[in-house]
């Protein structure tokens, strides 16, 4: 349905995409991988149309349609949440509103003065109402109507007043609309950039259903492993280095298979290749000396000129080595990727009970009347050394619980207590330091007496290099925010790190290097998330909010993530 030729995209002189080419046929699934600005949305846009290629072709066969959703949804003034799911098919919102038209014309007419005009009016609104009723149902816009109901039920926004403003959305929900929007439109080529970072377990799951059963063809960035295991058969890794993609059969596990695979193949032959080199050279070395020492040694004729051939033949195998060295022959050394490089260090101590949580719980009106109450009897310790995830819902209060075992909020009820010598560290969802205009270097010499030499080599640990350091806040996309608001993290030498999201909008391969560096942290971590990898991997419990029968939601531990179904939904 859809192939990129040789595709590159260039801006301002920098190439963002390099003789890409790609094949999208009905029924494809396919997830899009690559380190944070490698060029995955670009790619996706030059797909969806939007975007014109520098060089290349892009084809759509004849009649196909594309629909993209852009990572967050900006709406227009005044719209609706109705108003957004009825763009998605405007042919059925004008059936709709020619219907309740003719409706309100007939009433009119129904109540009118008894009399020829009168009835002959009743009859001509009976028409148009039938013909418009006819139309709306041919349109089949009863199903359509149960359909939106159950596309924005599974993705969590049920509860959400369609007459709300889509300006009044969180960014997660506008994310989710934006998403139900472009599901009820059913494109023939779905195109979906980061989807899962909004998305909690439960909507994960909807929509994995969703994409294996959906009738056209999907393309998914994610850096959602579980999500790509389940939902794709076809991995494109788009390379930051040079800017190329390479398609791989299977889903992400295999992908990861294949590559391990290839490396160590390329390793073997690149060691196999240099010793051939190494053995070429001393062979040339020592032909060049055999024949100096030999020429100047003597001064019989034969002897020389002996010398001179060989030295002739070293020069020969000299230039035949130069010509393999340029030629495709050649292996490359394995490149090891520069990568997010964590390391909390050593923390100070404190007592073995980090935070403990005493009948918590909180309302934004009055909890003591049960208005507003977000979640309440929460009896809960963290103790030392303990990494624990906060599942839940979206919507559900894990932020206020955090923000409140922070010590950013006071909560409505109960009480929150951190043990002695307890020193938090938080790192909320929007990763966005108060002052925008400030730049990573100087916010990291805000949080730790560092000279500038030694904040550059720090914040280079976190793949802030040369110039990157004086970029302002505000103009870091979201995964270079995450990256410096973890640097600080690690700067402040907290022993209890509680984390909102920690892996949104970080690439895989910072995501496991993240993994990595909390699983060999010495202190005590609480994180909400929502990447069931991430959780498996490293967590040790699991704090989840659950509704017991006929009481407000509260939150409980458990050993693992287990089957999620029973740890019950708020």
């Amino acid at each position: 349905m859809l192939q990129l030729h040789d595709v590159s995209v260039s801006f301002g002189g920098t190439t963002v995409l390099a003789g890409v080419s790609l094949v999208v046929n009905p029924g494809d699934r396919i997830g899009v991988i690559g380190a944070n600005g490698c060029g995955k949305t670009t790619l996706l846009r030059v797909m969806a149309g939007g975007l014109t290629p520098t060089a290349g072709e892009r084809r759509l066969r004849r009649g196909a349609t594309v629909g993209l959703l852009e990572q967050s949804l900006e709406p227009a003034a005044g719209r609706t949440v109705r108003d957004e799911m009825a763009s998605a098919v405007p042919r059925l919102s004008e059936a709709r509103a020619s219907v309740e038209r003719t409706a309100a014309a007939m009433s009119e007419a129904s109540g009118g003065t008894a009399g020829d005009d009168s009835r002959e009016a009743l009859a001509r609104a009976t028409r148009d109402y039938v013909e418009a009723l006819e139309e709306f149902e041919a349109l089949e816009g009863y199903a359509v109507e149960d359909r939106i109901a159950a596309l924005l039920d599974g993705l969590g926004l049920g509860a959400v007043d369609p007459g709300a403003l889509v300006a009044s959305l969180s960014g997660g929900q506008r994310t989710r609309l934006g998403l139900a929007r472009l599901l009820l439109a059913a494109p023939d080529i779905l195109l979906l950039d980061e989807p899962t970072n909004h998305l909690d377990i439960q909507a994960l799951e909807w929509l994995e259903g969703f994409v294996s059963q959906y009738r056209g063809a999907v393309v998914v960035v994610s850096h959602d492993r579980e999500f790509l295991d389940r939902s794709v058969t076809q991995i494109v890794a788009v390379d930051s280095r040079t800017r190329h993609a390479a398609a791989y059969r299977g889903n992400y596990s295999d992908y990861v298979v294949e590559i391990d695979r290839t490396r160590a193949r390329q390793a073997a032959l690149y060691r196999v290749q240099q010793a051939s080199i190494r053995r070429m050279e001393k062979d040339i070395a020592r032909r060049k000396d055999h024949a100096l020492k030999t020429e100047t040694a003597t001064n019989n004729d034969v002897a020389r000129r002996f010398a001179k051939k060989v030295a002739k033949q070293a020069r020969s195998r000299e230039r035949k080595l130069e010509r393999f060295r340029s030629s495709e022959e050649i292996v490359d050394r394995p490149e090891t990727s520069w990568a997010l490089k964590l390391d909390f260090g050593v923390s100070t101590r404190g007592g073995q009970r980090v935070v403990e949580l005493t009948g918590a719980g909180h309302s934004h009106v009055d909890a003591s009347r049960g208005d507003g109450l977000l979640f309440s009897g929460i009896d809960l310790e963290l103790r030392h050394g303990e990494r624990v995830a906060l599942l839940g819902p979206n919507g559900c209060g894990k932020t206020t619980l955090l923000r409140a075992i922070a010590g950013h909020l006071t909560l409505s009820l109960g009480s929150v207590t951190t043990g002695a010598g307890v020193r938090i560290g938080f790192l909320p969802q929007v990763a966005v330091p108060p002052d925008g205009e400030t730049d990573a270097l100087t916010a990291l010499r805000g949080v730790a007496a560092m000279d500038e030499t030694e904040a550059r080599n720090f914040l280079h640990f976190f793949l802030f290099a040369g110039d990157a350091v004086f970029v302002p806040i505000k103009e870091l996309s979201y995964g270079e925010r995450q990256r410096l608001q973890l640097a600080l993290l690690v700067a402040a030498g907290a022993n209890c790190l509680v984390l909102d999201e920690p892996a949104n909008h970080l690439d895989i391969e910072s995501r496991e290097r993240l993994e990595q560096a909390l699983a060999a942290f010495p202190g005590t971590v609480l994180a909400a998330t929502h990447d069931r990898a991430f959780i498996d991997r490293w967590a040790t419990a699991v704090w989840a909010f659950v509704r017991p029968p006929g009481g407000a939601p509260t939150v409980r531990r458990f050993l693992d993530r287990g089957d999620l179904a029973r740890l019950g939904r708020p």
